[in-house]
């Protein structure tokens, strides 16, 4: 051990005497005899040299940073500054306090017992750093401003009488110290759930060199204020950024007062300006100055509302090491990139409740039914932390019986979270509302007229608006729904790779339950029978308060939009309604059998009529032939009911646009014979679209499709038994759209599509059994998309060549082995080849799990975010449940696709790599033009490794076959 007299040799700092003797004499020197800021400057650099006290030292540092621009001023005033006088002198001697202490930690170090006193020390030292700056020098600012000789011998009489004038300055003062304009809020308690969303973020922003800009999006009342000002606390990013500047934007954002407190951070006087322009060019000054002073820069503008997409773009500025990052309910996918908050995850959202709420009063709960009030409480918040807040400082110190009390009056419909008697809630989420434009405040409430935890498809939605709005665009509704997505008051989700204009079954729209009840909410301002959106809920027999004020009269609603749910017990007892104004009719069934309310027949503006069976087994539907007296009926949808398509070419529904048929049940009666006493044109004359998805029974097209010569678009999917199209198909002279996929029994298609001369699209992707085209498909030259996933088994007649202006969506099988020959001899022909699905066979192959159990493992995965588990079809959704079981027990799980974000597989392999190569139960093996990776080449002869689970990428140009290098001899353990 070295004595302690010792002096350690160090690295001269330059500029800077290092010598004892001569740093003595020349103490005063450098003092006195230099600028402020250079003192300064070279203090720092000796402040970011130590290792000891790294953190202390670092704050130091940072505090005389600060002081620079100030010194600075202070010298262009006045030149080289007297420090032996004044209020100047208490900056001398802290200077010269400083510079001992650190000359000691960088000559000989501290021994262990000093570090307390030295810690103390240089705390002292930036505390009266900063008290100089708020005060002392301020004063000594305000003095040069007013053009005061300062006199060494009165400085102290005029110090307290210009204290005393400041008040009626008509110069503005000028705040010497003005971090605080831009200060990161401070939080109170580590926040609950964010570590790893802190985590994501970092990663995808902060250590990523390429991102300039990014939007951190979420719904009201998750906590995007709260991650981002976690993540300008965190010590890492504090370490990286020398500025992190927050500031709050709310809904009137003002970019001149944000950018003249940035320049009062800077520590400049505050300026005027007369327009936008003037600001942007001093915010480009302000923010070069920074970086040149300090380092990189962090600007936040929190809470940026809707619209505000040419407010942002102004802090759009190319500096070197300048970030912005901002928090939003809304997208501004113009600026710059989203990162969706998601809402808490159970185990993080359960602590959440329990640190707000505590336990019951007196804690006699048993813990099964401590537990089991916490999942229901939890199920109302939907992971929302301002509703778990709310709700839990609402049952904070309350008994048993109040908590269970709360729960029943949430199920039993007679309150919801917005009734709380803290408005914190509704107060956070009406503003969304409140900034919507009026036709999107009109679309956001009818979605209240869904389920609760409902999964609707787009195409349901859009059937909706087109008609309740006069709307004659589906791409117009589309963009509704796009816009309310973007401001997170509604999820769309895309299910699948086909995404075709005009064609929307392949998007999934989800809400949060509080979201629901926020459209609920505003649809109840208006008076009850004047609503134009009525929910009824009949639970058994038992119709609401309201269907029974007057028994004696039918109820009149004037609701232009009626949802209706019943359960599996309701006997169709109905009371008298009349409807005259509903055009949209929704009923949400669970019973086996239901008999349709006569009250239907009067309604006759009705336009859309939705059906959707929420039990087990198709229902059966009687009384089906009033729909006969509904003029206006366009649009209907049936889901899961057993019904006959000559039922509804029996109603003869003369304006009946769009017919749609999900999972429903035909039954032997489907086939009938040919009716000829109805003439289907005149029958049907207005029906363009019919769409018939996953109905399984369903072996051939009816007769009378056929003969609609009005129909457009005909979609046939997931009928896993259709295997022949009928030759009379080819009447259909206007067909332009004809999708079907996933019949994968169907095995051909007739020649006699050759007449389909209007015909734009065909969708054929997974008709796996399909083996050949029609011989003269070249003729139809209209038709310029295709979309061939999995068909590479199916033969291209030579006509194919005269299709021009062709736009092929395969996968990369079929793009090789049908179309990569062609592409000569097509020039305008372009082969898109799109993600390729995984096998969720994977985890039964390698644990011998039955098939549900890795389905649940999966599911697991996927509620810990940690892979998205999403469906290709409805069979998944549209059960009671996501992922039920009744849709799955014969353990085909095609229709269901596994993502994961490439944060999430590098994190994996981390995990595998912990273990050595050879012992490693999950092994890649990466072969790019036949170079195997070094850690195969390296393994002594014979190579044993005991991998269960080996992936083998290879690219195009691999010359080697696999099998010769003998993969169950090197890896005997192999199981997939």
């Amino acid at each position: 051990m070295a004595p302690i007299n010792q002096v350690k040799q160090t690295t001269r700092v330059k500029g800077w005497p290092y010598s004892e003797n001569i740093k003595k004499e020349r103490m005063s020197d450098w003092l006195g005899g230099a600028l402020v800021s250079e003192v300064l400057k070279g203090l720092i650099q000796e402040a970011k040299t130590m290792i000891d006290f790294k953190l202390l030292s670092e704050d130091l540092a940072s505090t005389m940073e600060r002081m620079i621009p100030l010194t600075e001023q202070i010298e262009t005033i006045q030149g080289k500054a007297d420090f032996d006088h004044g209020d100047l002198k208490v900056l001398k001697q802290t200077i010269q306090r400083a510079r001992k202490v650190l000359d000691k930690c960088q000559r000989g170090g501290v021994w262990f017992y000093e570090k307390p006193l030295v810690s103390r020390k240089i705390k002292g030292i930036n505390k009266d750093m900063v008290k100089f700056c708020q005060m002392d020098l301020q004063l000594h600012q305000y003095r040069n401003q007013l053009g005061l000789s300062v006199v060494v011998g009165n400085i102290d009489d005029k110090v307290e009488g210009l204290s005393k004038r400041m008040d009626s300055l008509s110069v503005a003062p000028v705040p010497a110290f003005t971090d605080h304009l831009c200060s990161v809020p401070k939080l109170d308690k580590p926040p609950v759930g964010l570590d790893w969303p802190l985590m994501d973020l970092k990663k995808r922003f902060i250590d990523n060199t390429t991102a300039a800009s990014l939007v951190v999006s979420a719904p009201p009342g998750c906590g995007k204020t709260t991650l981002v000002t976690h993540l300008c606390n965190n010590v890492d990013v504090k370490r990286h950024f020398k500025h992190i500047l927050f500031n709050v934007v709310s809904s009137t954002p003002n970019f001149r007062t944000i950018v003249q407190n940035l320049i009062q951070y800077n520590g400049h006087a505050p300026q005027t300006f007369e327009n936008d322009t003037q600001a942007t060019v001093a915010l480009r000054k302000v923010l070069e100055k920074l970086t040149e002073d300090g380092g990189p820069i962090l600007l936040v503008l929190d809470d940026v509302w809707q619209g505000a997409d040419s407010f942002l773009e102004k802090f759009r500025i190319s500096v070197r090491n300048y970030k912005v990052l901002v928090t939003s309910r809304s997208e501004f996918r113009s600026f710059g990139p989203t990162y969706s908050l998601k809402p808490l995850e159970y185990e993080n959202a359960r602590a959440l409740l329990v640190q707000w709420a505590s336990r019951p009063i007196p804690n006699n709960a048993s813990p099964d039914e401590y537990e089991n009030l916490l999942k229901k409480i939890l199920k109302r918040c939907n992971g929302f932390p301002i509703v778990i807040e709310v709700v839990g400082v609402s049952l904070k110190g309350k008994s048993i019986n109040t908590w269970k009390g709360q729960v029943e009056s949430w199920s039993g419909g007679k309150k919801t979270i917005l009734d709380s008697p803290r408005p914190s809630v509704l107060q956070c989420l009406q503003p969304s509302f409140n900034a919507l434009d009026p036709d999107l405040k009109e679309c956001f409430m009818d979605m209240g007229s869904s389920l609760e935890d409902q999964k609707i498809r787009a195409s349901v939605i859009i059937d909706i608006w087109m008609e309740l709005y006069g709307i004659s665009s589906s791409v117009v509704c589309m963009k509704y729904l796009e816009d309310l997505a973007s401001q997170n008051l509604l999820k769309l989700v895309p299910l699948g790779n086909e995404q075709e204009e005009g064609f929307y079954n392949e998007y999934l729209v989800t809400q949060h339950d509080i979201l629901r009840e926020l459209a609920i909410h505003q649809s109840g301002l208006e008076a009850f029978f004047e609503r134009k959106r009525l929910n009824l809920e009949i639970r058994e027999d038992q119709f609401p308060d309201w269907c029974c004020l007057n028994q004696m009269e039918p109820i009149i609603i004037n609701a232009s939009l009626l949802s209706i749910t019943t359960d599996d017990l309701f006997s169709a007892n109905w009371i008298e309604m009349e409807c005259p104004n509903v055009e949209t009719l929704i009923l949400n069934i669970s019973s086996q059998n239901f008999a349709l309310p006569s009250f239907i027949a009067g309604m006759k503006k009705l336009k859309v009529l939705i059906i959707t069976n929420h039990g087990s087994y198709p229902a059966r539907l009687t009384k089906f032939s009033c729909l006969s007296l509904l003029p206006n009926l366009k649009r209907i949808r049936l889901e899961k009911v057993s019904v006959t398509l000559l039922d509804i070419l029996h109603l003869q529904l003369v304006r009946l646009k769009k017919l749609s048929l999900v999972m429903c049940s035909f039954g032997e009666d489907f086939y009938d014979i040919e009716d000829e006493t109805v003439d289907v044109s005149r029958a049907l004359p207005s029906l363009q679209e019919i769409d018939i998805d996953y109905c399984y029974d369903l072996d051939e097209v009816p007769y009378w499709v056929c003969e609609v010569v009005s129909l457009k678009s005909l979609s046939i999917t997931n009928c896993n038994k259709l295997s022949l199209l009928p030759e009379a198909i080819g009447n259909l002279s206007r067909l332009q759209v004809l999708r079907l996929s996933s019949c994968i029994n169907l095995s051909e298609l007739p020649e006699t599509m050759e007449r389909l001369g209007q015909l734009q699209f065909l969708d054929i992707s997974h008709c796996l059994g399909l083996r050949k085209l029609p011989l003269e498909i070249g003729k139809l030259q209209k038709l310029k998309k295709m979309s061939m996933r999995k068909c590479w088994r199916c033969q291209l007649p030579d006509s194919v060549k005269n299709l021009e202006d062709l736009v092929v969506k395969c996968d990369e099988e079929t793009g090789l082995v049908l179309w990569e020959r062609l592409k000569p001899k097509m020039r305008s022909l372009r082969v898109h080849v799109e993600e390729m699905e995984h096998n969720l066979n994977l985890l039964h192959i390698l644990y011998g799990k039955e098939d549900i159990i890795c389905r649940n493992y999966l599911q697991d995965l996927a509620s810990h975010n940690l892979l998205k588990l999403l469906s290709l079809g409805y069979v998944t959704f549209y059960s009671s449940t996501i992922l039920g079981k009744n849709e799955h027990e014969d353990g085909f799980y095609n229709d269901l696709m596994v993502k994961q974000d490439n944060v999430f597989r590098e994190f994996a392999m981390h995990q595998c790599e912990k273990e050595s190569i050879l012992q490693r139960k999950r092994l890649n093996m990466d072969i790019q033009e036949n170079k195997f990776p070094n850690w195969f080449l390296n393994l002594k002869q014979p190579i044993v490794l005991n991998a269960s689970l080996l992936s083998i990428s290879t690219g195009n140009t691999i010359m080697i076959h696999l099998h010769r290098i003998g993969l169950k001899r090197i890896v005997p353990t192999l199981k997939f």
